[in-house]
């Protein structure tokens, strides 16, 4: 199906008015016990595509489009509809401030890995990165409709409502910032032990002996250790001894704050910061979820709005450089070797010897960020278009899926994460991750914008398309949450049946994908080097054909010949203006404009011969 972003989100948003609006109020939650997370996602879907694409703004009642009004009439008109949103956030900042601090609990996300088991409540209110992750997505985001609301405010309570939830994001956002400071890790690990033998097979492609592939290693990770040993202070505890150049190391975020990282010390209010209890070991999704949130502190929106005040600029560049320094590690893994990337050497496996194409997926993503991030050569790009195309093959996602086929267990369950530490609270906790159809749409995306090669943009294109189709038809039929996600049986009816479930994680992936999409098809079209070459020989000889044809017209001429003469003109002066930008439509202005002075050539040779 072809992507069309804002006829799908309004889709979306009308199916999520029917979910998520009750006489004009917005409900938070879905069951059990609370979780930030499911919320924010939640809130995310309508407030994520209203701050970043302007046609679906809502911050201007009188810029609001008429459809938008209509996908969101349940919560009223177009003045009422961005102060229901500031109820709906207040509601949120509310339901999950704390006492002492800002509460980021998991919630009903938190599962024990034995099922048997139940969670403690202390273990309920555990903060996980995702928490620290989207409530940065969702502060910045209220920041900026709060910054364009008030332009418009005039009544004293809402100036004063608006003025409180500021105030209230503020500390959520500095919060999120500091926790997700603590829980940015980097394990250093022997080469002889078990993990440095699994990182070592990993990236050895070509079966050189162990101690060649160590040193190869040091010496690619050497700047990048450098790095993180004389400017990484704020809220780190390295493990390890990280100047013992002997070593490996990993980097990246653990699935919650590291035990033993210390409460990060800012003129900014926090609140309270709890002790960390998680594994001082890098989880590579938590790490990506980790990478998105932090790239949008520094956006094109947050420093145009200047979002950030002098204390959270300080922890934004202090997350920037590890968002970096990651993604440079990650990176220089994925393709330690030239002539075969570890990455194309599909499931990648972790230094815990753990195997997954989701693993793939996710060390992909972390490469599609430094690609854009660093510019990517076109052999780069082809070699991970490549990549993703596998990778949707091997996951059935553009592929028919058996009955009993393995790859089912990617979408369901998903990849289960034990979250290591979390059994000082209580029984150990897991963590199921299922969004890999939304993630390989989200990075195919990202690419597609990215590249410059004809080619390439159009296989990633068609292959986003594709999984775009996979996505729709997961869409819940009726009932509860219909037309929003989760129906995984919707796509695969030859696999085991499983009910539809509401899934706010989904339903804000897609969202989200939506809205990189727009951002693609924002983008000034590539530019087809041989098409300006077609171009520029068309425009000559419509030029001199045009010069030709006005030497020869009379200054009694018929009013008609010079008003097709004077359009020719225009649309050849238009077609050199947009010759380097869209060679295309340059080409078809001027055969337009051949075909008209063709025309009066052949009339005037037709009343010669009469």
């Amino acid at each position: 199906m072809r992507i069309q972003p804002r006829q799908q989100l309004l889709e979306i948003w009308q199916a999520l008015g029917r979910q998520s609006f009750s006489d004009k109020a917005w409900e938070l939650g879905s069951g059990g016990d609370p979780s930030s997370v499911s919320d924010a996602e939640q809130l995310l879907c309508v407030l994520y595509p209203a701050t970043e694409l302007p046609s679906l703004r809502l911050d201007v009642p009188d810029e609001t489009a008429q459809d938008v009004l209509g996908s969101l009439r349940g919560l009223g008109d177009s003045v009422e509809i961005p102060r229901r949103m500031l109820d709906a956030i207040t509601e949120f900042m509310a339901k999950h401030g704390g006492e002492d601090a800002p509460s980021f609990a998991a919630g009903h996300y938190l599962a024990a890995f034995d099922e048997d088991d139940v969670p403690t409540p202390e273990q309920y209110r555990l903060g996980v990165v995702d928490s620290y992750s989207l409530s940065i997505t969702l502060s910045l985001a209220t920041l900026g409709f709060l910054k364009i609301f008030r332009r418009t405010v005039r009544r004293a309570d809402l100036r004063e409502m608006a003025d409180k939830l500021e105030e209230a994001t503020n500390l959520r956002l500095s919060a999120a910032m500091a926790a997700l400071l603590r829980c940015f890790t980097v394990s250093v690990f022997d080469p002889d032990s078990d993990r440095g033998r699994t990182l070592c097979s990993m990236v050895n492609q070509t079966g050189a002996p162990n101690r060649v592939v160590v040193q190869q290693l040091q010496r690619r990770l050497q700047p990048l250790r450098a790095t993180i040993r004389d400017y990484f202070t704020l809220g780190l505890t390295t493990t390890g001894d990280l100047d013992n150049d002997n070593l490996l190391f990993e980097c990246g975020w653990s699935w919650g704050i590291v035990k033993g990282n210390p409460p990060v010390v800012t003129s900014e209010d926090v609140g309270v910061q709890p002790e960390g209890v998680a594994e001082a070991a890098p989880y590579l999704y938590f790490t990506v979820v980790a990478l998105d949130g932090i790239a949008d502190l520094f956006s094109d929106r947050t420093l145009t709005l200047g979002l950030l005040n002098e204390g959270q600029q300080r922890m934004a560049q202090a997350l920037q450089l590890r968002w970096e320094l990651t993604q440079q590690y990650w990176s220089a893994l994925a393709r330690f070797d030239d002539e075969s990337w570890p990455l194309e050497d599909i499931p990648w496996r972790t230094t815990d010897q753990r195997e997954s194409a989701y693993f793939s997926l996710l060390v992909a993503s972390i490469l599609v960020q430094d690609l854009v991030r660093r510019r990517a050569t076109d052999d780069d790009l082809t070699r991970t278009v490549a990549v993703m195309e596998e990778l949707a093959v091997r996951s059935r996602t553009t592929r028919r899926m058996g009955r009993d086929d393995g790859a089912l267990r990617l979408h369901d369950p998903g990849v289960v994460l034990t979250l290591n530490g979390s059994e000082e609270l209580g029984p150990l906790l897991r963590w199921a991750v299922s969004d890999f159809s939304a993630q390989l749409l989200k990075r195919s995306l990202q690419l597609g914008g990215l590249s410059r090669n004809i080619g390439a943009h159009d296989r990633l294109i068609r292959l986003a398309e594709r999984v775009m189709d996979h996505l729709w038809q997961r869409r819940i039929g009726d009932g509860s949450g219909a037309l929003l996600w989760d129906d995984l049986s919707a796509a695969f009816p030859d696999s085991e049946p499983r009910p539809p479930r509401l899934s706010w994680s989904m339903t804000e992936r897609v969202v989200e994908c939506l809205v990189v999409a727009a951002g693609v098809i924002g983008q000034t079209p590539i530019r087809s080097p041989r098409l300006i070459e077609v171009a520029t020989d068309l425009l000559s000889e419509a030029d001199h054909l045009l010069d030709k044809e006005m030497m020869q017209l009379s200054s009694g001429g018929f009013r008609s010949v010079q008003d097709t003469l004077h359009e020719a003109e225009v649309q050849l002066q238009r077609a050199r203006r947009i010759l380097r930008d869209r060679p295309g439509t340059a080409c078809a202005l001027a055969l337009e404009v051949l075909a008209k002075l063709d025309g009066l050539a052949a009339a005037r040779a037709a009343g010669g011969r009469s």
